[in-house]
């Protein structure tokens, strides 16, 4: 499972596409993506949870299916940064009690 973080900016959104934006709205993340936003909804955060389909899917693969999603919003925006935690590397420590 990977865990991706893009930021970006929207171009031009109109109200359509704010009120997508609101409603897909949320710190959590989800195959579908939710976003986090400025009080002006022109700047944004979108976090996707992208499953690692075979053993050697790799964080280029992760971004490809974050940003597929982004795109299947159909928002016009610009991506500024791409941030990807594969999440199988992810160590947890338990306290022993």
């Amino acid at each position: 499972m990977f865990r991706v973080t893009i930021r970006g900016k929207f171009k031009g959104l109109d109200d359509a596409g704010r009120a997508a934006v609101l409603a897909a709205a949320g710190a959590g993340y989800t195959e579908a993506g939710t976003f986090t936003h400025d009080a002006t909804v022109s700047v944004f955060t979108f976090r996707c949870q992208v499953p690692a389909e075979t053993p050697d899917d790799g964080e280029d693969d992760a971004a490809l299916g974050a940003m597929a999603a982004l795109e299947a919003y159909g928002l016009p925006h610009e991506i500024l940064k791409i941030a990807v935690t594969d999440m199988r590397d992810i160590k947890i420590r338990r306290k022993s009690g």
